[in-house]
């Protein structure tokens, strides 16, 4: 059995594959994903996430870059903190069947991950832990104003060949929007060998079309072909390739990627998005049941580092890693033109997962 420490919730619980390919560090806060060892082409391992060494910060950052933590009960975006069951596309703020979630960005124009504390801030119970596996259980007493209570578990484990799987089953006591992620930031060199940033990783995204948005990050219902854009991703480009074509892709002022991609095949059964480094060596292959990916190149990140990265002198920065998270499209709640269903309830219930697959070139 894996050993965990007792200050909950910043207990750490370790797990490890047994042919020793991958290990992974996690806290019952947020049921947050710490530190992710695998193997470079050399054989040497590296811790291939973001974090901090206290992991405390996860609830006192101001900057909140949400590392590698689940999100919910609702990620990504909803405009004036405003969805009504059923859904349409603009809120009447005064019926009664409107809710109301309190806004956290955009100047008080939108709720980001599910509100002022969503999942990622909550406490998690651990539940049962073995040597290659954690489970940990949230209660979503409606929280941030959702409706009904949201019971969800979250299985972390690991297996031989540099496995790691994530699964989450939720269950609601009525009517109520789901769409969970896991928000994890990739560095596939560790911040070794001079490597500073992300911007030479190679990815791969196996998505023909995109979520367009406005300027604050919401759709606008339209999902346009990637052809002849920088976020043409089907053959493998380096992050960096198109840079200058990104100014304001991904806000005014704003540098690099944070778009959605619809996927073109979702089934769970193959690789959909993969991402490496010619550097390290390290491939990392992303497997899901979700039908979105969203790619942030974390143009707004400001915090310190791991000691394990060279903190804490210096800091995590913009494009020094990149975040990718499978979920379901953006906002639907608020797109009813898109026909996609993130109402759960009683006999509806809620399954993601997503599986890492770590090897070394």
């Amino acid at each position: 059995m894996a050993e965990i420490s007792n200050n909950w919730p910043f207990d750490l619980t370790e797990i490890t594959a047994p042919d020793g390919s991958i290990t992974a560090k996690f806290v019952s806060f947020g049921a947050t994903l710490t530190e992710l060892w695998v193997k470079d082409k050399d054989g040497k391992l590296r811790d291939v996430v973001l974090g901090y060494d206290d992991n405390s910060r996860l609830e006192t950052d101001p900057d909140h870059p949400v590392f590698n933590a689940i999100v919910g009960r609702y990620a990504n975006r909803i405009k004036d903190g405003l969805f009504s069951i059923p859904i349409t596309k603009h809120p009447d703020p005064t019926a009664s069947n409107t809710y109301h979630i309190p806004t956290n960005d955009a100047n008080g124009q939108v709720t980001l991950h599910g509100g002022i504390r969503g999942w990622d801030r909550r406490s998690w119970t651990l539940v049962e832990k073995t040597s290659t596996s954690v489970t940990y259980k949230h209660v979503d007493n409606a929280d941030e104003g959702f409706p009904g209570t949201v019971t969800a578990f979250v299985i972390h484990s690991v297996s031989d060949g540099g496995v790691l799987r994530t699964k989450l089953h939720a269950t609601a006591t009525e009517k109520t929007p789901i769409m969970l992620t896991q928000h994890i930031y990739w560095n596939l060199d560790a911040f070794q060998n001079g490597v500073q940033d992300s911007l030479e990783h190679n990815l791969w995204v196996d998505a023909s079309r995109y979520i367009e948005v406005n300027d604050l990050a919401i759709p606008t219902g339209n999902l346009p072909d990637v052809s002849g854009t920088p976020l043409d991703f089907r053959k493998e480009q380096k992050i960096g390739a198109r840079w200058d074509q990104t100014v304001d892709l991904c806000g005014k002022g704003c540098i690099g990627y944070n778009a959605g991609w619809v996927l073109d095949q979702p089934q769970g059964e193959r690789a959909v998005v993969s991402l490496s480094s010619d550097v390290s060596g390290i491939r990392l292959d992303i497997t899901t049941n979700q039908p979105v990916i969203i790619v942030y190149s974390s143009f707004w990140l400001n915090t310190d580092r791991k000691e394990i990265h060279g903190g804490p002198n210096l800091k995590y920065g913009s494009s020094s890693a990149v975040a990718i998270e499978q979920q379901g499209y953006i906002a639907a709640i608020n797109t009813p033109e898109w026909d996609v269903d993130q109402i759960y309830q009683p006999g509806r219930e809620y399954e993601w997962s997503s599986e890492y697959k770590f090897s070394a070139v």
